[in-house]
């Protein structure tokens, strides 16, 4: 497994996220709990160290199912992430009922990582309407080691982005984008970057995958990509591609079975970034 240093930690490059977990006769509500405790053992085994989930994923069981899994382990074997939930505009005025409530879910008391879920377009007046008090709440959990390190996911465009970082930068840790080589210049992931950067802020990778979109390319883009590095999956290629950003210290994979899981492992065991005639070709294909 490859390590980044964050601070004074040790964390995987490679997160297991709990967004898209094995689940029941395709209901997203009902977790297949026995084959997630599979793939956090195996995780685990192999060097993760670094577990995302969320009030909302899997109909608000991601956390109740991650809690259970992480729980059969020594504690200080893992880190946790969690996130409050502003992607609902009714949680706004909640921030202390649903903090507790995500302890108790995950069945810790602290997280490692905890986020502003969701900066965007939609909730950031919400954000920094400090009626609601959720930075001041957010940053006492932090004062009280309840929250180790506090930071802050974003979808929203550029100057989002930076209306929240000049209100907030100050306590923010760490920042978790949509990063991937068709969102570089797409989503403009390539200006976050650089504007996180501005902060001194290390970056976390959510959707290096794009929902499995680049697992598989047009044939004649992959015959290009295999000229140059026959033995890697499309899959390896874009991780790669992210490992050759120094910013980045945690990629979020969403696996669904163990068998993506395995791959994920396989591919992190090496760091191989991408060269600069790899890294164009890669890029003129997105």
């Amino acid at each position: 497994m490859i390590y980044k240093e964050f601070q004074d930690l040790q964390l995987s490059s490679l997160g297991m996220g709990a967004m898209r977990l094995p689940v029941i006769d395709g209901d997203d509500a009902r977790v297949d709990e026995q084959a997630v405790m599979d793939m956090v053992d195996c995780a685990l085994a192999n060097g993760v160290n670094y577990f995302d989930t969320a009030w909302g994923y899997h109909g608000g069981n991601s956390e109740l199912v991650m809690g259970r899994a992480l729980g059969r382990h020594p504690r200080e074997s893992f880190y946790l992430a969690d996130k409050f939930p502003g992607y609902d505009l009714a949680n706004m005025d909640k921030v202390e009922e649903i903090f507790e409530e995500q302890l108790k879910k995950c069945g810790v008391s602290y997280f490692d990582f905890y986020l502003f879920h969701n900066v965007c377009e939609m909730n950031i007046d919400a954000y920094l309407n400090p009626e609601y008090g959720i930075y001041d709440y957010l940053v006492k959990q932090k004062r009280a080691g309840r929250i180790r390190h506090l930071g802050f996911s974003a979808h929203g465009s550029y100057d989002v982005m930076k209306r929240f970082l000049e209100a907030y930068g100050s306590e923010m840790e760490f920042c978790q984008i949509q990063l991937n080589y068709l969102d570089w210049g797409f989503q403009d992931a390539k200006g976050k970057l650089e504007l996180l950067k501005e902060y001194h802020l290390p970056v976390w990778v959510m959707e290096p995958l794009r929902g499995g979109k680049l697992t598989s390319l047009a044939q004649e883009d992959e015959a290009k990509l295999r000229a140059l590095r026959p033995e890697e999956s499309m899959t390896a290629w874009a991780f790669r591609f992210l490992q050759g950003l120094p910013e980045v210290k945690v990629i979020l994979s969403g696996a669904s079975n163990m068998e993506q899981m395995e791959e994920n492992l396989a591919i992190f065991r090496e760091d191989k970034p991408l060269n600069q005639q790899e890294l164009q070709t890669l890029l003129a294909i997105a």
